[in-house]
Parts: structure tokens; C-alpha cells; sequence
């Protein structure tokens, strides 16, 4: 594979993830702030942010930590919210399966909603992409990415008491999650699970400690599954 291909597919991949540094600064100096507020110290929130590296689940946490919640409800509320990735892992095989391993270790750590998102788009609209060069354009939308989550989170950890709250930080998680969802609401799988999702995660707010989001999710997944199957068995 001529190297030439493959730093085009790098670059490629860094241009189309750098548009979601836009939300993703603010997203991680937001973290930053909250979970220092909930009492977290430097290397805490550090940690959580390059250990877990999944904002979503980190806030969630945070936010049932603040309420006191259960360590296994805070456990799994975070893995229920996190549990997308398994599915981004599976729909992933088929174009980095047979990476080598170490790459396939470094897609696992790195692999978040903007990454996938612009990552399996490509591969569908390129599907004669190579591994060496799905791996290259994966790793160029996480190169800006990572650092800047990295470094916005210790920011926001620092300095966070300080930001007038006129800066309004909080509009980067619906905005960056609409960015992300919107384009892929592309099956009536989809559509239908997102609509379970919401509906169900308004209905179910009176439940303790963020337990409606176990029930949400899980019952979008099954509604999912259960009409992609419906819509197999309707092709055949």
C-alpha cells in the first residue's frame, strides 16, 4: 500500500474531525468545571478523563456521584450509557477486523461518538479503503480530538470557578450530540430507537438515581433489534 495513500486517508480523517473541535473544547472544559465542583480534585478528574475518555458516561457518573447515588448504580447507569459502544464496535469489524492488533487496541481506546460517526461514514461511501487506510483516516479524526479533551478538561479543572457563567459552556453536549445523531437517524431502526429513547427518558425521570436512563436505553436497543430483524426478514 503506497504510504502516499494512506497519509491522504490521515489527512482526510483529520480534516473531517476537526470541525467537532468546535463543541468538543467546550464539552471537555465543561467537564472540567462540573466535576470539580462535585468535589473531584486535579488527578481525579485527570483520570477519569483519560482512562474512561467517553464524555457522556463521565457526566452521568459525575451527576449521580453529586446525588449520592449507589457505586453500582453510578456503575451501571455509566455502562448502560456506554453501552452504544459495543454496537460502533461491532458495525467496525468488518472494515478494521483484520487490523493488526495493536491498531485495533488503539480504535478501542480512541473510539468515541465523533470519531465513529464521521469514521463509518467514510468507510460507507469508500468501500474499496484498504485496513491500513481506514485505520489511517480513524486515527486523523482522533489526533486533534484526544489532545484537546485532554487539555480543555485540565483547564476547566484549573480554572473553571473563573468562567462567567454568560459563556453558557453547557450548549456543547446537546450540540454536539444533535451533530452526531442527526446524520445517522438513516434506517427506521434507527429513527425508532432515538424516539424510545427520548420518550421514555422524559416518562421515566421520577425514577431514583438516573435508573430511567437503564430503562430507556435498554428498551431503545431491543426496539432497535428487534425491527432491524423485522426489516431483514421482510427483504428475504
Amino acid at each position: 500500500m503506497p504510504n502516499s495513500t494512506i497519509k491522504s486517508a490521515f489527512w482526510r480523517g483529520l480534516r473531517d474531525g476537526s470541525p467537532f473541535l468546535v463543541v468538543g473544547a467546550p464539552f471537555a472544559l465543561l467537564f472540567g468545571v462540573v466535576a470539580t465542583e462535585n468535589g473531584l480534585d486535579i488527578l481525579h478528574v485527570m483520570s477519569f478523563s483519560i482512562l474512561v475518555i467517553a464524555g457522556a458516561a463521565q457526566f452521568t457518573a459525575v451527576s449521580l456521584m453529586d446525588e449520592n447515588a449507589p457505586t453500582i448504580i453510578v456503575l451501571l447507569t455509566s455502562l448502560a450509557v456506554n453501552l452504544r459502544m459495543t454496537m460502533y464496535s461491532a458495525s467496525l469489524v468488518p472494515y478494521l477486523g483484520k487490523a493488526p492488533l495493536w491498531q485495533r487496541a488503539t480504535v478501542s481506546y480512541l473510539l468515541v461518538d465523533q470519531g465513529y460517526s464521521v469514521s463509518i461514514s467514510e468507510y460507507e461511501k469508500r468501500p474499496k479503503m484498504s485496513v491500513p487506510e481506514r485505520f489511517a483516516y480513524f486515527a486523523g479524526t482522533m489526533t486533534l480530538l484526544t489532545p484537546v479533551w485532554y487539555i480543555f478538561t485540565f483547564v476547566g479543572a484549573k480554572v473553571g470557578s473563573e468562567i462567567p457563567p454568560a459563556f453558557a459552556l453547557d450548549f456543547a453536549v446537546p450540540i454536539t450530540f444533535l451533530a452526531m445523531v442527526a446524520p445517522m437517524l438513516r434506517t427506521a431502526a434507527h429513527v425508532a430507537a432515538a424516539v424510545v429513547s427520548i420518550i421514555l427518558s422524559l416518562l421515566l425521570g421520577f425514577m431514583p438515581a438516573g435508573t430511567g436512563l437503564l430503562v430507556a436505553a435498554f428498551a431503545a436497543m431491543i426496539v432497535g433489534a428487534q425491527i432491524e430483524v423485522w426489516m431483514k426478514r421482510n427483504a428475504t
